[in-house]
C-alpha cells in the first residue's frame, strides 16, 4: 500500500508553508503567485495527493456529506429514490449516507442522532410511519442542528421543507382508469391501517367510485403491509371476492398479488386486470408489464436536493412544500370488461 502524501510533504518540496498549500488545494482566496499555484498543483497531482476530508471539515465547518433515512430499502420505489438522490448529491459534490429504518418510528430517532454525530450537513427523511405519535419526532426535528427535507411521507403539522406526490390523486387516477375500462367490482390492496400514504390512495379510490356512481364496498378493500410476502398472503382475500380488477397501491403489493394469482392459475389481464403504483417494477419477471401510477423519482430527487442546497445556503428561509402530480403509465395489465 502506497504511503499517503501529506500537505507538509508538498509544502517542503515547493518551499512554502502547509497553510499556503492548503489554501491553494482547497481553492481558497490567497495571495500566492500563479507560478506557485501551478507548482503546488503539479506536485499534488504527481504524488496523488488526497485531501483529508475530516480535517477539511473541521476547518470549513462542512463535511460535504448528507444523510438519507428510508423505511424499507428493499422497496423498489425507495431503492430507486436512494439511487437517484445519491447521483444528484454526488453531482453537487456531496456524499450520501443511506440508512434504513425498517419502518419503525423509534429507528427514525436513532438514525437522526447517528447521522448528526457523523457530521452530515443535512438529512433527507422519509418517515417510517406517518400515523405514529409524532410528538417525539417533531421535538427531535425542531432541535436538529442541521437542515432537513421530508420526502414522500411527511408529518402534516410540521412546518419544514417537504416534497411529495399527490397520493390521493394517484389512487383516483388508477381507479378511474379501471372504471373507464368497464370494471365496477374493483378490489383495493392497500396499507391504510399503518400508513397515511395508503389512506390517501384509498381516499382517491373511493372518490373515483363515488364520481362514477359505483357504491363503495368495504369487502373489496384488503389490508396489507408494503412487503411482497405480506401482499402475497393478503391477496388470498382478493380471490374470495367477485372482483374483476385490482388496484394494488404499491409495486411491492402488486408483485405479491401477481405471485398469488399466478400460483392459483390465474392470468393478468384475462382473469384479473391490475393497476399498480410507483411504476418501479418494469424489470420484474412478469408479463404483461404493469399499468401503473408513476411517481417520477428523478423529479422527486431533483426537488429534494434543490431544497436541501437552498436550506444549507439560507438556513432561515421560509419553508417550501411541493406537491407533485403523478401520471398514469398504461401497459398491458388491464383489459376491457
Amino acid at each position: 500500500m502506497a504511503q499517503k502524501v501529506t500537505l507538509k510533504q508538498i509544502a517542503n518540496e515547493v518551499g512554502l508553508s502547509p497553510s499556503s498549500v492548503s489554501l491553494v488545494l482547497n481553492d481558497r482566496p490567497c495571495r500566492i503567485s500563479e507560478e506557485n499555484r501551478r507548482r503546488i498543483k503539479e506536485v499534488a497531482a504527481r504524488e496523488h495527493y488526497v485531501p483529508n476530508q475530516i480535517a477539511r471539515s473541521l476547518v470549513m465547518r462542512e463535511s460535504k456529506t448528507l444523510g438519507l433515512i428510508v423505511p424499507n430499502i428493499e422497496s423498489r420505489f425507495f431503492s430507486s429514490l436512494a439511487k437517484n438522490l445519491e447521483q444528484r448529491c454526488r453531482a453537487e459534490g456531496y456524499a450520501l449516507f443511506i440508512t434504513n429504518s425498517d419502518g419503525l418510528p423509534e429507528n427514525d430517532l436513532d438514525l437522526l442522532g447517528l447521522l448528526v454525530t457523523r457530521g452530515v450537513d443535512g438529512i433527507f427523511l422519509v418517515v417510517a410511519d406517518e400515523l405514529a405519535d409524532d410528538s417525539v419526532l417533531v421535538n427531535e426535528l425542531s432541535h436538529l442542528p442541521v437542515p432537513y427535507v421530508m420526502i414522500d411521507r411527511v408529518v402534516d403539522n410540521l412546518s419544514c421543507d417537504k416534497v411529495l406526490f399527490d397520493h390521493e390523486q394517484g389512487g383516483y387516477m388508477a381507479t378511474k382508469y379501471l372504471l373507464e375500462k368497464g370494471h365496477e367490482r374493483i378490489a383495493c390492496l392497500v396499507n391504510a391501517a399503518k400508513s397515511m400514504t395508503g389512506r390517501k390512495r384509498l381516499a382517491g379510490y373511493e372518490r373515483a367510485l363515488t364520481e362514477a356512481g359505483v357504491a363503495f364496498d368495504p369487502s373489496l378493500v384488503v389490508e396489507t403491509d408494503y412487503y411482497i410476502s405480506d401482499a402475497y398472503e393478503a391477496s388470498a382475500n382478493v380471490l374470495d371476492t367477485d372482483a374483476t380488477a385490482v388496484f394494488a397501491s404499491s409495486d411491492n403489493i402488486a408483485l405479491g398479488l401477481l405471485k398469488r394469482l399466478y400460483k392459483g392459475g390465474h392470468r393478468v389481464p384475462s382473469d384479473y386486470s391490475v393497476v399498480s403504483y410507483d411504476n418501479s417494477a418494469a424489470d420484474a419477471l412478469f408479463e404483461p408489464a404493469l399499468t401503473s401510477i408513476e411517481q417520477d423519482v428523478t423529479m422527486l430527487s431533483e426537488h429534494a436536493i434543490n431544497m436541501m442546497l437552498r436550506r444549507i445556503e439560507k438556513p432561515t428561509a421560509r419553508p417550501i412544500e411541493r406537491v407533485l402530480e403523478p401520471r398514469l403509465v398504461v401497459q398491458g395489465s388491464v383489459s376491457p370488461r
